[in-house]
């Protein structure tokens, strides 16, 4: 019996993932548990497993292209095969991804009627502890109208699929295609997807060649023309003119897909900068004093086999501060009209990743003492780096901290995280001239940065938080003292 995987819900009511890599092909043998296909959310890069054991009949989706929750993804044969009585299934090109539909195929599914009962074919379609969704497929609210917050996700049934590939009426020759004047146009043989890339990019499908299966036009084909300067179709008017843009020289542009954690981050702090009103302020601090406790503290047995950098310190002064004023540690609620204060602290790493930046943190990070705290530290920025962070990671956050030291820079403006109050940007430390009993000395320095909501945190309040993180660091026994 065939049965298809959908994609599932992998949590916080995600719509859509784009497969970034599949781990099998056709003909292979796969295992209830074996990790078959990664997938990128709007959070994560998450690994999902087979829920069966049997055979891979056929990949229904491809690397690279955006599938929406509860789609199927993948057909599986499941128990002894009987080519006898099972049709020959034929292999489909992979459905457009804003336009989920049902397989086509003569494919027993899950859901079908004789198959497995309903509530089997429910636990089978998403992973195990990741939730089951209302409905099977859901799409994203339409865009808001300007000014207005975007909707909550609303339920939907699958939209139909427009305008299906044609198939070809005629050989498909090496050299572009072009219709004859006075004649019908010719419709060039490509996919959904493929199509909505030639349109983003300005290209006319018509003046390609393809060199996928029977002549259609694939996702290389379009960007090759992009990026070789091909000359295309920008604009047509009723007199079949038409208006070409000016080639460029091949490698002069490239163009990055948008998507997943990139394209994530970028409409939350689109969303937080319009939002919450930022302030931000910032304190030199002489730092020498934490320093030297910094390599006291690497020496000591509970520290060995973990790289302590003064991350650390500041990840526990600014935890003593947030005790010591608690506003700083909240969310603003719009729709109830209040300010929910948060008594626990789950502390946020700003993490520069390869697909973005992410934001993972560290769950009840105020109850850690030290030594945990450094080995949950290096615990998230090695899965953060390595794009392994959860879905879980990546939410529930109350404050932040991201370290631009590391990058060289001494101070920023940073952008707050979506339903956070405040993050704190820590700058690099470095030899800075410093006045020391009125003297002159040498001494470590480095700058403090705090963006904090103005909606919820007054400028006092915000001083207030940003002198005490100063002063912990400048001498670290005040972290004993008030905490």
């Amino acid at each position: 019996m065939l049965r298809e995987f959908k994609l599932p819900d992998v949590g916080e009511g995600l719509t859509e993932a784009d497969i970034v890599a599949w781990h099998v092909k056709p003909g292979d043998a796969v295992e209830d548990g074996q990790i078959i296909v990664e997938i990128e959310t709007a959070k994560a890069v998450v690994e999902l497993p087979c829920p069966w054991d049997g055979t891979v009949a056929r990949l229904l989706a491809e690397e690279g292209q955006t599938v929406e929750v509860g789609v199927p993804i993948i057909a599986v044969e499941v128990g002894a095969p009987d080519s006898a009585e099972r049709p020959s299934v034929p292999a489909p090109a992979p459905a457009e991804s804003t336009a989920p539909a049902e397989s086509t195929a003569p494919v027993e599914s899950t859901a079908s009627a004789g198959s497995v009962p309903d509530d089997e074919a429910g636990a089978h379609s998403v992973l195990v502890g990741y939730g089951v969704r209302a409905s099977s497929t859901t799409r994203r609210a339409r865009k808001a109208a300007a000014g207005r917050p975007e909707t909550a996700e609303i339920p939907t049934a699958p939209e139909v699929p427009v305008e299906p590939p044609e198939l070809a009426t005629e050989p498909r020759a090496a050299e572009p295609r072009v219709a004859e004047p006075g004649g019908p146009a010719v419709r060039a043989l490509a996919k959904p997807p493929v199509r909505k890339l030639a349109k983003d990019l300005g290209i006319s499908l018509a003046e390609l060649a393809g060199s996928g299966p029977d002549g259609s036009i694939t996702r290389d084909d379009v960007q090759r023309a992009a990026a070789t300067g091909t000359e295309v179709r920008s604009a047509e008017s009723g007199n079949g003119s038409r208006t070409v843009s000016p080639a460029t020289t091949a490698g002069e542009e490239e163009r990055i897909p948008v998507r997943g954690v990139r394209k994530h981050m970028a409409a939350a702090m689109v969303s937080s900068a319009f939002t919450a009103p930022h302030v931000t302020e910032f304190l030199q601090v002489d730092v020498t004093e934490t320093m030297s406790a910094l390599r006291r503290v690497r020496e000591l047995p509970e520290f060995a086999e973990l790289r302590v950098s003064p991350l650390l310190f500041v990840a526990r002064a600014l935890l003593t501060a947030v005790a010591r004023h608690p506003l700083i540690n909240s969310s603003w609620d719009a729709a109830a009209e209040q300010i929910v204060v948060k008594h626990y602290v789950n502390l946020g790493i700003a993490v520069a990743a390869e697909r973005g930046l992410i934001v993972p943190n560290i769950k009840r990070a105020d109850a850690l003492p030290l030594p945990e705290l450094a080995r949950s530290l290096q615990a998230l920025a090695e899965t953060g780096r390595a794009g392994k962070a959860t879905p879980a990671d990546l939410t529930g956050g109350t404050i932040t901290i991201t370290n631009v030291g590391v990058f060289g820079v001494d101070a920023g403006t940073p952008i707050l995280t979506p339903g956070e109050t405040a993050i704190l940007a820590f700058g690099q430390v470095k030899d800075t001239p410093w006045v020391v009993d009125g003297q002159l000395a040498v001494r470590k320095a480095c700058t403090l940065s705090l963006s904090f909501d103005h909606r919820i945190v007054d400028g006092e309040l915000g001083s207030a938080v940003l002198r005490d993180v100063g002063a912990m660091l400048e001498n670290p026994v005040r972290m004993l003292a008030w905490g």
